[in-house]
């Protein structure tokens, strides 16, 4: 098979060469909310393409690709004991991006929660402008722990969900440290 960002012969989705060049992580820090910040890796439009893979079938590759490379990294450099915590895990397309992302998270520190945060509305953002997601909310339900929560997500754009979701585990009782995603719309 070929490459998909270079075209390059490979076994891989993504040849050594590519991920090494063109994935290498450019680590922001965004504050959504006072306190509370978000760290991603890429500019949105630098992986846009690799991003909306998360619709076909080959998107569990390519989301596990880019978190080994960039999530993973993050999580070992962290000194603090948490749980990655998936926005909204449930499987569509026979995987969840989501959980790809929080499973790159697992240290000797930190350990996925999977389905501890699910909407109760099943809304997609993509696409949509900020009044639309402000008039329509996900519904965010949380039962997962209480001490030392990191939101994970593959993108922050208007950063309306990321802002839902820590409000939600805010009135469960819960403390949200911050939030990773692969990618900031705007960056």
């Amino acid at each position: 098979m070929r490459c998909l960002l270079c075209s390059r012969w490979n076994i891989a989705l993504l040849c050594g060469h590519c991920r090494h060049s063109l994935l290498a992580p450019q680590p922001h820090k965004r504050e959504l909310l006072p306190g509370f910040f978000v760290y991603s890796f890429y500019p949105y439009d630098e992986i846009k393409d690799l991003l909306l893979t998360k619709h076909h079938h080959i998107g569990a590759e390519i989301y596990r690709i880019l978190a080994k490379t960039a999530i993973a990294p993050f999580a070992k450099e962290l000194d603090l004991k948490a749980f990655a915590i998936p926005v909204d895990d449930r499987l569509k397309g026979g995987y969840s991006h989501t959980a790809i992302l929080a499973r790159a998270m697992k240290s000797g520190s930190i350990r996925p929660r999977y389905g501890a945060l699910f909407a109760t509305n099943d809304i997609s953002y993509s696409g949509k402008d900020l009044a639309y997601r402000l008039t329509h909310p996900r519904g965010f339900r949380y039962k997962g722990p209480q001490d030392g929560v990191i939101l994970v997500d593959d993108i922050v754009t208007t950063g309306t969900t990321l802002k839902e979701a820590y409000s939600v585990l805010l009135a469960a009782g819960a403390k949200p440290l911050f939030a990773v995603t692969l990618a900031d719309a705007s960056r």
